[in-house]
């Protein structure tokens, strides 16, 4: 874990709400926004999209990691930009945040793995996270979704 600045930055894409306790079992929500951002091909209705990096972001906490939240996919855009019928416009404000990097592997083993350690720093108190806005980086080591990796931006307090 390396904590860094971000720069306010802003997404395009779609998002639904889920809970940690919802996203363990088969009835999760977010591979299914994954399937549908791929298979809907939401990235060629994204306007103005800035690089290939994909982002899953977790905002708009109902409290802490045991609560609700909303789950975000999308792309960069510049500031400013509309979001088309049917997605929706996120602005990850900047801040102070822990960058976790996931081990190579499998997205379904390698990224929960990668949050319980977070979640056990946080127990820990060796991590204070603000609830506010965390955000995943999918790049070039992401494009095999069986053996990829993905580093993980935790926002802090």
């Amino acid at each position: 874990m390396k904590p860094t600045d971000v720069s306010a930055f802003t997404l395009i894409g779609i998002e639904a709400r889920t809970d940690n306790a919802r996203e363990s079992t088969a009835n999760g929500i977010i591979p299914k926004q994954w399937q549908k951002f791929f298979t809907e091909e939401i990235p060629a209705k994204i306007p103005g999209a800035i690089g290939t990096n994909f982002y899953g972001v977790y905002s708009e906490y109902a409290s802490d990691h045991n609560g609700e939240y909303t789950y975000l996919v999308g792309q960069a855009v510049k500031d400013g930009t509309a979001a088309p019928n049917g997605l929706v416009v996120k602005q990850i404000p900047a801040g102070k945040y822990a960058v976790f990097t996931t081990e190579v592997g499998p997205f379904a083993k390698v990224i929960p793995d990668a949050w319980q350690r977070i979640f056990k720093l946080e127990q820990e108190g060796k991590i204070k996270r603000a609830y506010k806005t965390d955000f995943e980086i999918y790049d070039q080591r992401a494009q095999d979704p069986q053996n990829g990796q993905v580093d993980i931006y935790v926002g802090l307090k």
